[in-house]
């Protein structure tokens, strides 16, 4: 059986609404040409050589389809070519010049990751539904179960009630509401000096207490497992799938740096050796304190109740100088860090060593006024050889030894022209901060923090090699939903 959704108010004709309805028996092909002219597609693209290939290709599929449909061409923008614009991945600085560009001859703006996959006569189908005069937010709804610190706690009394899009399943804003946003910013520019959750900010900045629109959920827009009713149902659907380019790397070609102290040497080394140590060949502990019983290496540098940037520019300057200079991939962790270095090395098997690659989830500071990204450091931060080189070639160091070390890099590569590389699949907190539908398409490599969790049954239940894993001799299997 097939649902039928609900008609939002300014839809077309209920007889144009029916799921079960093709498309072409309702529309001209100069109908579907000329509205596909009207939807400016915006891919949220990265320069890396492997993302930027990817979202090329995207971009030719979309193009491909406008050609069978009829001669009209929609617009197709990559955002990591929008390079005026330090802060372009955050979208919100791209509103005005979207005003400009587009607010008179357009209907929507329609954004969407470089792995989403787009049925474009569907997605005409879908917004068609919708008054493109009026103020529409369109999107895969996402909400927090709990306040969760990746969003500071807001709408602590239900987090539920609060919708942002999934940026995987495509997201879309009608232009009388761009242009809106765009006067905004231009009377008012953005006050947040962090960019955290950039899918949960921009739902905010939209909804503007109140003000402004709430996401409306679109069911046709779909990150699931596609099946036969998918595919005629769903206007976009996303691969879950671990990215994996020939070969996994060698375990010898990642050397693995793990910061800690000497207070967590008995409580959270532990945790690592239970855990993911075993998948690591090349790895070693760095601490305050040299313990033969670990063993750490103590590199000199004070334990810091703030940053560590000390620690990790020491750390840097050790991969470059004492390790085998045919060891390519550096990764930096905390030492409350769970990380999958088996699926580390499928995902490394995408990116170029010779590139200056650096790789990880991407925060940024101060974007709305130019500033910089950053890859956050709990999650992990990865690091090609000749990033680290580059790096140190350069001079930028620590402001400080207690500066905020993830910050400090992300500065320094910004000044380099060397671009932060995200993948959503690091994860700067714990699964449950984050939506379980969100979480439900991916493979993650990382998660941060042993707060209120086991991190063991955690490691086991969300990283280890295989669902079913042999712990202490023993055959475990835990619920994700329970952690």
């Amino acid at each position: 059986a097939f649902a039928v959704s609900v008609v939002p108010e300014g839809a077309e004709d209920e007889t144009e609404l029916s799921v079960l309805q093709k498309p072409e028996e309702s529309r001209t092909i100069s109908k579907i040409s000329r509205e596909l002219k009207e939807i400016v597609f915006v891919i949220q693209s990265q320069s890396n050589s492997f993302h930027s290939k990817r979202a090329e290709d995207l971009k030719r599929d979309i193009l491909k389809q406008a050609a069978d449909l009829g001669k009209e061409f929609p617009m197709v923008l990559l955002i990591h070519q929008m390079d005026r614009h330090e802060g372009a991945w955050t979208i919100l600085p791209l509103m005005r010049d979207f005003s400009v560009t587009y607010g008179r001859n357009s209907s929507w703006i329609f954004f969407c990751e470089e792995d989403t996959r787009i049925q474009v006569v569907k997605l005409l189908e879908i917004l068609g539904r919708f008054d493109s005069s009026k103020e529409w937010f369109l999107g895969k709804a996402l909400y927090d179960e709990e306040s969760t610190i990746i969003h500071h706690y807001a709408f602590a009394e239900n987090p539920t009630v609060f919708k942002f899009p999934d940026f995987a399943a495509g997201w879309a804003l009608s232009i009388p509401l761009v242009n809106t946003l765009a006067k905004k910013l231009k009377s008012e520019p953005l006050k947040s000096d962090f960019t955290i959750d950039l899918k949960h900010e921009i739902a905010l900045y939209v909804w503007q207490k109140g003000e402004g629109p709430h996401l409306t959920p679109v069911p046709e827009f779909c990150t699931d497992v596609v099946n036969l009713y998918k595919v005629d149902y769903c206007a976009t659907t996303f691969s879950n799938f671990l990215p994996l380019c020939g070969e996994p790397v060698k375990k010898e070609d990642i050397f693995v740096a793990v910061k800690t102290c000497r207070k967590f040497h008995g409580d959270r080394i532990p945790v690592v050796k239970q855990t993911w140590e075993r998948e690591a060949a090349l790895i070693e502990y760095y601490s305050d304190y040299a313990d033969m019983s670990i063993p750490t290496i103590d590199l000199g540098i004070p334990n810091t109740d703030r940053g560590h940037c000390g620690k990790t520019f020491a750390i840097l300057e050790r991969f470059l100088n004492h390790t085998s200079p045919r060891t390519p991939w550096l990764v930096i962790v905390d030492d409350d860090t769970l990380i999958s270095i088996f699926r580390l090395r499928k995902l490394l098997s995408c990116y170029d060593p010779n590139e200056p690659v650096f790789l990880g989830e991407r925060y940024g500071y101060g974007l709305g006024t130019g500033g910089y990204s950053y890859i956050t450091g709990g999650g992990g931060m990865v690091f090609s050889r000749i990033a680290v080189q580059k790096l140190l070639a350069s001079k930028c160091r620590c402001y400080s030894m207690d500066a905020p070390d993830d910050m400090v890099l992300g500065m320094c590569f910004s000044g380099l022209g060397i671009p932060i590389t995200h993948s959503p699949l690091f994860h700067q907190a714990r699964p449950m901060d984050y939506p379980k539908d969100y979480l439900s398409h991916q493979i993650p490599i990382s998660f941060h923090k042993h707060w209120n969790i086991d991190p063991v049954k955690v490691y086991f239940a969300w990283l280890a090699p295989n669902t079913e894993e042999s712990h202490n001799g023993k055959k475990v299997e835990y619920n994700r939903e329970d952690l």
